[in-house]
C-alpha cells in the first residue's frame, strides 16, 4: 500500500491553488485500495476526504484534520457501446478517447477538468449535454453498509447539478462509472445556441464529433474554463454558483424587480435563471476584485486566485459579497457549486 504521509499541503491538488495541510494523505492506485483505506479510517473513527482532481473543491486554510485519500485508480474497459472507467481516470482524456474512436454522447463536455469519479456526483453538464444522458451505472462503496454495489442511473437521482451523492455526501465512494457511448461520427443534436453559432449549424442539427470538441474547447478557453498555467483566469473551481431554479411565485417576484429577466422554462412550472446575469446585474462585472481574489475577467461565474496569492478566506469573502449582493438586489440566493471543506460560505 502507498505510504501514508503527514502534513501534505492540499493547495497543489486543487485547481484554485488553495487549501491547508492534511493530517494524513495517501494516494490510492486501485479501487480495492480506495475501499481498504476508507473502510479502515471509518472503523477507526477518522474523518476521510476522498480527493479527485480538485477542480470542484474549496479547502479551508486550516486544511483537513483527517485522512485524505487521493484517487489514482486507472483503467478503461470497452464492451460494445458500454465503457467502464475507473474513478481516477482524467475526464477530458476520456472525452478525447471517445471522440477519437467515434463514440457520441460526451463531446460537448470537452475541456472540463477533474476525474471521471466526480462526473456523476455533480451530474456534470455543459453546452447542452450532461451525465444523465450517458451514465448507465456507477460502481460504489457504501460506507453505511460496508458493501460494494452498482447504482443505476435512476438510483443515482441525476438532476441539474445534483445526485444522491450530493444529498448524502458522506455515504458513497465512487469507484468506477459505466457510460453508454454508441458508435457515431456525429454528435447528438446541438441544443446550445452559442455552440451552434460557433459551429455554423442550426439548433437541433448534428455535427462531426471532432468539430464539436474543437468548438467547445475554443469556447471554454475564451471563458478561462480550460486549465492553462499561462491563464490566471483558469485558477478557479469552474462555475462557483449554479444557475438559480425558481418556482412560479419566486419568478413572479423577480419579474417585479427585473422585468423581462432571462430564463429557461423547466418542468413543473419552474424557471432557470442564469447566475451570471444575476451577478453582473447586481453590480459585479468580470474582473471585479476583492483583495487578491477576483471574478474572472472572462466569465462572471468563476471566482479566481489569479496570482496564487489569495487564501481560502479571501476567496470566500468575495463569494459572500457576490451572493449577498445578488440576494439584496434580486431576492435570489445563489448556491455554491464547488464542495467546501473545513469552512462554509
Amino acid at each position: 500500500m502507498t505510504e501514508r504521509l503527514a502534513g501534505v499541503r492540499l493547495a497543489p491538488y486543487t485547481t484554485l491553488g488553495l487549501g491547508g495541510p492534511a493530517r494524513a494523505f495517501v494516494a490510492a492506485g486501485s479501487a480495492e485500495e480506495i475501499v481498504e483505506l476508507v473502510a479502515a479510517a471509518d472503523r477507526a473513527g477518522e474523518p476521510v476526504l476522498v480527493l479527485g482532481g480538485g477542480s470542484n473543491l474549496v479547502v479551508s486554510d486550516e486544511g483537513f484534520d483527517g485522512l485524505v485519500v487521493k484517487v489514482a485508480s486507472r483503467g478503461v474497459e470497452i464492451d460494445g457501446d458500454r465503457i467502464t472507467v475507473q474513478a481516477g481516470e482524467g475526464w477530458d482524456e476520456l472525452v478525447a478517447l471517445a471522440v477519437a474512436e467515434g463514440r457520441s454522447g460526451i463531446e460537448c463536455l470537452s475541456g472540463i477538468p477533474g476525474l471521471v469519479g466526480s462526473t456523476p456526483i455533480q451530474n456534470v453538464g455543459a453546452y447542452g449535454q450532461d451525465m444523465s444522458e450517458t451514465i448507465i451505472s456507477v460502481r460504489v462503496y457504501d460506507r453505511r453498509t460496508g458493501e460494494l454495489g452498482d447504482l443505476s442511473a435512476r438510483e443515482c437521482g441525476l438532476a441539474y447539478r445534483h445526485s444522491v451523492f450530493k444529498e448524502d455526501p458522506g455515504r458513497y465512494v465512487v469507484l468506477a462509472v459505466t457510460y453508454e457511448l454508441p458508435k457515431d461520427e456525429l454528435s447528438g443534436p446541438v441544443t446550445y445556441k452559442e455552440l451552434a453559432v460557433r459551429l455554423g449549424v442550426a439548433l437541433g442539427d448534428r455535427a462531426p464529433l471532432a468539430e464539436v470538441r474543437a468548438a467547445v474547447l475554443e469556447l471554454r478557453r475564451g471563458k478561462g474554463m480550460v486549465l492553462d498555467a499561462d491563464d490566471p483566469d483558469s485558477r478557479s473551481a469552474g462555475s462557483f454558483f449554479t444557475n438559480a431554479i425558481l418556482f412560479a411565485g419566486e419568478a413572479a417576484e423577480l419579474e417585479l424587480r427585473a422585468p423581462g429577466f432571462p430564463r429557461w422554462d423547466m418542468p413543473g412550472g419552474s424557471v432557470k435563471v442564469p447566475a451570471a446575469w444575476l451577478i453582473e446585474n447586481a453590480g459585479f462585472p468580470k474582473g471585479y476584485r476583492r483583495g487578491p481574489a477576483r471574478i474572472s475577467t472572462k466569465h462572471t461565474l468563476a471566482m479566481t486566485n489569479p496570482e496564487l496569492a489569495a487564501t481560502t478566506a479571501d476567496l470566500l469573502d468575495l463569494a459572500r459579497e457576490v451572493r449577498d449582493g445578488v440576494r439584496e438586489k434580486f431576492g435570489v440566493t445563489l448556491v455554491n457549486e464547488p464542495v467546501i471543506v473545513g469552512t462554509r460560505l
